[in-house]
């Protein structure tokens, strides 16, 4: 059994995969208290569910791209399950991960978007950086960005750890704490090799709708 906040269909608003139509399973429980979150509903609000009775769910969109979010999906044991199964029955499989829990057992075929936590969310010592050794080219590095010391911090890990080597590197900012045009300045002046991203959903709809 797993503990399910919602199940919807939308579309994907972040990753390489932004824009296209996706169907969210948004798993309860997050094991982190970032300063900018924006899903404190997830954190305890939740109905128990089969991953059969999932799949079903999911079936019933009629859309292959999945994305198992949360929350902290890597908290409930039974989501590594889920996943496999989810790629087993030929659903596109992609998880939003925190960076804080193991991702070495996760299904290959699954499309990792793993945070790195910058100093402003107040998380940054949980990040558990041996992931990094576990990331497939195809995966995906967030940095949300809220000032200019989260970005500098962004670009001395980048460094440290050789991540332009590892995966794609994505950078947003903390919605409403940082301006878009301030962060794609420093990136531009520093010729970083980085894919800037919008949280597109927050665009289209009200900041603060669910959902989406």
């Amino acid at each position: 059994m797993l503990k399910v906040n919602e199940i919807y269909h939308s579309i994907q608003g972040e990753s390489s995969k932004s824009g296209l139509p996706c169907v969210f399973v948004r798993l309860t429980y997050c094991n982190l208290r970032c300063t900018y979150c924006d899903t404190e509903y997830a954190f305890y609000e939740g109905e128990d569910k089969t991953i059969r009775e999932i799949i079903n769910e999911v079936k019933k969109y009629n859309c292959k791209l999945v994305e198992i979010t949360g929350g902290e999906p890597l908290v409930q044991d039974e989501s590594l399950e889920l996943m496999k199964r989810l790629c087993d029955e030929g659903f596109e499989v992609m998880l939003e991960t925190g960076g804080s829990l193991p991702i070495k057992d996760i299904d290959e075929r699954v499309l990792i978007i793993m945070d790195l936590k910058c100093p402003s969310s107040k998380m940054e010592k949980k990040n558990l950086y041996e992931n990094i050794n576990f990331l497939k080219p195809a995966d995906e590095l967030k940095f949300v960005i809220g000032n200019r010391e989260d970005y500098n911090w962004s670009k001395e890990i980048i460094s440290k750890y050789y991540l332009k080597n590892k995966s794609k590197i994505l950078f947003s900012v903390v919605f409403g704490e940082l301006e878009p045009v301030a962060l794609v300045n420093w990136i531009i002046e520093d010729k970083l090799d980085v894919r800037y991203q919008l949280q597109m959903h927050k665009y289209i709809w009200h900041p603060e709708t669910k959902s989406v």
